[in-house]
């Protein structure tokens, strides 16, 4: 059984992004605007950073510019794209002649954006990309009488209303989106924490137990369960 999506016109949801731009009076606005709408977002102002980002964490979705200091946009997008890397990328660039759209898009973006942009249309773009590369795009989960609204924050279990923190709601949405996953401790840290947080694998058992509590109910196993010597899954009722 897996996580049955909603549908919405919207699709949106908790993302961890990279972007990946050196003009700080566009990369500040952009991380602002993206975790308004709830993603978790890293910058990188240059070419070597943002590899090494890409290397060691993983991410939902790259912004990746063009022309950045280091090694340029182009060469960042080949280079991932060679090691095997499948992330979408939206990549930005003042440039709007076919010719550099097209090489931008041979090397491996998967849309691209003309400088200067609306952060709307930064947005929309990102869920369309988002919902290509995601196993549902509803704005709504449901796992037996688990059910997680997106877009209201909003958890119940079988009807009655569960009050989670942003962080606790961001874990249950990711193991909400991959049941019958299991991943390690370092592996939802990197899916759910920032690289620059003190977050570490005792972070993880402590936010476990408290989904556990507010979500368990007495005389029922755990729908979060432990694999021993492995990690954790959120466990789908037969």
């Amino acid at each position: 059984m897996t996580a049955t999506p909603i549908n919405c016109s919207t699709g949106n949801y908790m993302a961890k992004i990279l972007v990946v731009e050196d003009e700080q009076d566009l990369a500040g606005p952009m991380k602002d605007w993206l975790m308004r709408e709830q993603h978790l977002v890293e910058i990188a102002d240059n070419g070597i950073d943002a590899m090494e980002k890409l290397d060691v964490y993983k991410f939902d979705l790259v912004v990746l510019d063009l022309m950045i200091p280091g090694i340029n946009g182009m060469e960042v997008c080949k280079r991932f794209r060679a090691k095997g890397g499948a992330t979408p990328i939206l990549m930005l660039t003042a440039k709007s002649a076919i010719e550099d759209k097209e090489a931008g898009l041979d090397a491996g973006a998967d849309d691209y954006l003309t400088k200067p942009f609306h952060l709307k249309e930064l947005s929309a773009r990102i869920r369309a990309l988002l919902r290509r590369h995601t196993q549902s795009s509803g704005c709504e989960l449901q796992i037996g009488d688990l059910h997680l609204d997106i877009l209201a924050r909003k958890v119940t279990m079988a009807g009655h209303e569960i009050h989670l923190v942003p962080r606790e709601f961001s874990m249950l949405e990711f193991f909400m989106r991959h049941p019958n996953q299991v991943f390690s401790a370092e592996a939802l840290l990197d899916r759910v924490w920032a690289s620059d947080t003190l977050a570490s694998p005792d972070t993880i058992r402590t936010y476990i137990k408290i989904l556990r509590k507010k979500l368990d109910v007495n005389g029922k196993d755990s729908l979060i369960r432990t694999v021993h010597g492995v990690g954790y899954k959120l466990e789908s009722p037969p």
